[in-house]
């Protein structure tokens, strides 16, 4: 085995002493499939490294919580033996690096979270957040940002039939190299139907199911959690790709599954793929989990352990089911025409084990890719009051000889809206709205949709 140096630690973005942690906890220096599968879990995009002490704070108990923090999606008792199953993620760096699919699988994901807790999906909506469309340098990208995350939330929803019920925008200089794409998504779930992405029961079979496994998305994970710039368009083929119509007979064929009584556990293969759904599972539960890479289905020849393990080929699922009845999933997944394939079993050991072509290629505590990932507490400031920012951060400054018109800048824009101050339009979203303009607040454009 080749040694790792320094330069493959960076470009796995881990510091070198993450890297020293992770020879503590292995007792020696990790193989370069081990590294990559750190690299994602230990990702910010998984790990929460910097974020987690502040989500700690957030309240996540009540009378009505029935799966709080910590699985596939929240549930809360909506009455009459009722539950809401609801999810929001962002999907920011995907999307801008490749605005249309980025959106389009951010919206495919949380879809996925939804029915993997057993709930079918009703509903959708999203929060966006953009760089100004006159800005004097990024002008023409944030544009292009705004035309292809609306269309690959339209076509997302709409193609896998789930109806987008609200949403909004805003613009601001801030997000000019960095929108926020966040997506929500709402199911109803029965109480007493609620599964829970767990690999339990000792020897139960592991069952691969959904599309095939190819190389787009190979770390997306670790892509998510890095800072952007001009330069990040080059990581493009890190932005997975999505297909509604599959998703959608995965759907079908998963809640289908769940109701034939075979199903034990179930999560989806999201960020990090089958690194982050097998080694979560099996952290839940307690248990190790065993993985034989060689009958994964792969769409691509001569893939690696290095590629199947990290790849994000979206609509794709991992199935615990219970012993003997594994026939049962798999008749049920052909009948829907996608495949489903024992790839592994719940082990015993609280490990997880990766074999490909009959050799041992990643064997790490599931406790060091979950627990002991690291925690960061950054540096804090006070936030700026809104007059501050106003000065500090805008390329547009507010001519101070015109106290109380918009800035110049805007004023094309206002034009173009108050025309006619409310007027029926396509808000992007695949729904018809009512768009207003709402506020031309010093240098934030502010739209709110109202549905007609």
């Amino acid at each position: 085995m080749d040694r790792i140096t320094p330069e493959i630690i960076s470009a796995h973005n881990l510091t070198a002493e993450e890297f020293a942690r992770i020879e503590e906890l292995l007792g020696r220096e990790p193989s370069l499939v081990e590294l990559g599968i750190f690299s994602v879990m230990w990702s910010e995009h998984c790990s929460y490294k910097s974020s987690r002490i502040h989500l700690r704070r957030l309240p996540t108990t009540g009378e009505r919580v029935i799966v709080p923090p910590g699985e596939n999606a929240g549930v809360v008792d909506v009455g009459d033996g009722w539950c809401a199953a609801f999810k929001i993620e962002s999907h920011n760096h995907p999307s801008f690096i490749e605005p249309f699919q980025g959106a389009a699988t951010g919206v495919g994901g949380i879809l996925r979270d939804i029915f993997t807790m057993g709930a079918r999906p009703v509903a959708s909506m999203n929060s966006l957040r953009f760089g100004s469309l006159d800005h004097p340098r990024y002008g023409r990208r944030n544009r292009s940002l705004l035309a292809g995350v609306v269309a690959g939330i339209a076509h997302y929803g709409n193609a896998f039939g789930v109806a987008t019920v609200g949403g909004e925008v805003a613009f601001d200089d801030a997000y000019a190299l960095n929108p926020l794409i966040n997506a929500f998504a709402l199911g109803l779930v029965r109480k007493d139907q609620i599964f829970f992405g767990k690999a339990t029961g000792i020897d139960n079979p592991v069952l691969y199911v959904g599309a095939k496994t190819g190389r787009d998305g190979i770390h997306g994970a670790t892509m998510a959690s890095a800072e952007f710039d001009d330069a990040a368009l080059a990581k493009r083929p890190t932005v997975q790709v999505g297909d509604p119509f599959l998703e959608k007979l995965l759907l079908e064929a998963c809640l289908e599954a769940m109701r034939s009584g075979a199903v034990a556990g179930i999560q989806d293969m999201g960020a990090a793929g089958l690194t982050s759904s097998s080694c979560e599972m099996a952290a839940r539960a307690g248990n190790g989990i065993e993985l034989d890479l060689s009958l994964v289905p792969q769409r691509e020849a001569g893939m690696t352990a290095y590629e199947m393990l990290l790849s994000e080929s979206q609509e794709r699922m991992l199935i615990v089911a219970h012993a003997g009845r594994e026939r049962e999933v798999i008749d049920i997944f052909r009948k829907w025409d996608l495949d489903a394939v024992v790839i592994g079993r719940v082990r015993d050991g609280r490990k997880m084990r990766v074999i490909h072509g009959g050799e041992t290629v990643a064997d790490i505590p599931v406790s060091a890719l979950t627990d002991e990932a690291p925690r960061y507490e950054r540096p804090m400031k006070a936030p700026v009051s809104s007059s501050e920012f106003r000065v500090s951060s805008s390329a547009h400054k507010r001519d101070p000889a015109r106290t109380g018109d918009v800035a110049g800048w805007q004023r094309p824009l206002l034009r173009r809206e108050s025309a006619r101050r409310r007027e029926t339009s396509r808000c992007g979203i695949g729904t018809q709205c009512r768009l207003r303009w709402r506020a031309a607040d010093g240098d934030h454009q502010l739209f709110e949709f109202r549905f007609a």
